[in-house]
């Protein structure tokens, strides 16, 4: 289970957010552009530290004020799914997979069983040697979910997974990724701006506004909500967001 409870001071605000992510769990952030989202799941893998706060993942405190610990994000098991799904592109599907695991000193032998196993749940078996440059934009999140799962995460941070992802090949991607999400058991977040993924992927929804939570539950108790601006615009598509890193 992964447990939040953090404050940091923004440029124009200060986030403030306290959450819980069961295992086997998938809970999707959503808000305006700026709003925090991105910025939680940075304090989470420890690219950014909180000011003040806890935040616990397994029966393991990653980050906490009192007493100060802040485990190095090498070492807090979370993989961590960029927006722009940060490959190699000069590398093949197999080393773009098998990165995390070489750093890590692991043998070749148990480097090629545990990425022949990733590839061929992902459907990137024949692909194996191709440079990832040449792929779709499927593929490419294909092999960066493979290369978060192949380390054995206890967690995964997810920012707009299908947003490179051709429209028309979404939605077979999103029943894909819920799949593989179910099958790894362990808490998940999803930063998203899309309606069909906070309804198709999220056992629940987290509206997030100036860094605080402002509505919290299941998708169709969040998107339902249409006294909030955001929700309504949000669940009609009334509205087009780029993501920002927010």
């Amino acid at each position: 289970m992964l447990s939040i409870t953090v404050a940091k001071r923004l440029r124009d605000y200060e986030l403030d957010v306290s959450l819980t992510v069961r295992n086997a769990e998938t809970l999707v952030l959503i808000g305006e552009n700026g709003a925090g989202k991105s910025t939680v799941l940075n304090l989470v893998s420890g690219l950014l530290s909180p000011d003040r706060g806890e935040i616990t993942l397994a029966g393991r405190t990653l980050f906490s004020d009192l007493p100060r610990i802040n485990v190095p994000t090498e070492e807090r098991k979370i993989g961590h799914l960029f927006q722009s799904y940060a490959l190699f592109p000069h590398l093949s599907v197999f080393e773009n997979v098998a990165f995390g695991l070489r750093c890590r000193k692991m043998p070749k032998a148990g480097i090629a069983d545990r990425v022949a196993g990733q590839l061929a749940a992902m459907h990137l078996t024949d692909l194996a040697d191709v440079n990832v440059g040449r792929l779709s934009g499927g593929q490419r999140q294909r092999v960066a979910l493979a290369r978060s799962l192949v380390l054995e995460p206890d967690l995964l941070l997810l920012d707009e997974p299908l947003a490179a992802v051709d429209v028309r090949a979404q939605g077979e991607m999103r029943r894909e990724l819920r799949d593989r999400i179910r099958q790894a058991g362990i808490p998940c977040v999803i930063v998203t701006h899309t309606h069909k993924d906070a309804l198709e992927l999220g056992d629940r929804v987290c509206l997030l506004e100036e860094g605080k939570m402002v509505i919290e539950g299941t998708p169709e108790e969040v998107l339902q909500s249409r006294e909030n601006g955001f929700i309504a615009s949000f669940s009609c598509g009334c509205r087009h967001f780029a993501g920002d890193g927010s």
